[in-house]
């Protein structure tokens, strides 16, 4: 029996999946990038190939989401390797990234730099700044032992681990040091406004619910940050694109002798809270 061509797969399955996630699965099990499955419509999968994408297939019908899936996905230009105990990372939170480095390249000449990435989960932030900063060392801490697991492959796979030191801790529940950066996308969505997403149960709760008003963390955060951030440090938080006016009046209240700013994303919509000392 002859198998089937790549572009007659694609075909037969695109009224029932997204068509450029099944061109990503067909890359995945045939080890190839997913131009060259579009450049070779006529090749065919192989009996194991074949078992492989149709298993992978009835996990994206049963609803997991693509990344966990292929077990990897991109960051900041980084791969990284995912599981479902850490939160599949957004294009949103690169923002961030590209912030905290204009911040570091920004810092005098010879400065040692200490960063903290609170809630670190698969490690994209603190791994992206240290690959991208060779000179800062770096601290993440994150509730989730399964998390901390993920993050200190990550941290090998890009050959980083030496230089971050990584805390299982609540929030800043670490011995307190003085941090020149501190850096956080901690959950932010309402708890039930969760409960009405599509990713609710498919990624980790720990790491998307904001308590009632999405800003039970952030607050718990800013509360205790002021202890360990040096003087004139920067404290870059992620935040969800209603919460601007909240958690600027939160940070007020933590730091008052502070500047406190808005970023906006490309889309103009109010994404990272900034804390200048």
């Amino acid at each position: 029996m002859m198998s089937e061509r790549l572009d007659s797969i694609l075909g037969r399955l695109a009224p029932r999946f997204p068509l450029l996630d099944l061109q990503v699965l067909l890359a995945h099990v045939l080890g190839r990038p997913r131009a060259w499955v579009l450049a070779h419509p006529d090749e065919t999968l192989t009996q194991e190939q074949e078992a492989a994408f149709q298993a992978a297939l009835a996990r994206l019908e049963a609803g997991v989401p693509l990344p966990y899936i292929l077990g990897h996905w991109e960051f900041y230009g980084l791969d990284f390797h995912l599981t479902p105990d850490v939160l599949i990372p957004r294009p949103e939170t690169e923002l961030l990234v590209e912030t905290a480095l204009h911040w570091i390249q920004a810092a005098p000449d010879g400065q040692s730099i200490q960063a903290l990435d609170v809630g670190v989960g698969s490690g994209c932030i603190a791994i992206a700044l240290a690959v991208h900063a060779p000179h800062i060392q770096l601290t993440a801490a994150d509730l989730s032992p399964a998390a901390l697991e993920v993050a200190r492959l990550n941290a090998a796979r890009h050959h980083v681990a030496e230089r971050i030191k990584f805390y299982q801790a609540d929030l800043l529940n670490f011995p307190a040091a003085r941090f020149d950066l501190i850096v956080a996308n901690l959950p932010y969505i309402p708890t039930s406004a969760l409960k009405k997403l599509e990713i609710y149960g498919k990624e980790p709760t720990l790491a998307l619910d904001g308590g009632p008003d999405g800003l039970a963390l952030i607050r718990r955060l800013l509360t205790s940050a002021a202890a360990f951030i040096a003087p004139h440090g920067c404290l870059l938080l992620e935040i969800e694109a209603s919460q601007g006016k909240s958690a600027s009046l939160i940070a007020q209240q933590c730091f008052a002798h502070s500047k406190i700013s808005l970023l906006t994303d490309l889309s103009g919509r109010e994404r990272l809270l900034q804390i200048q000392g």
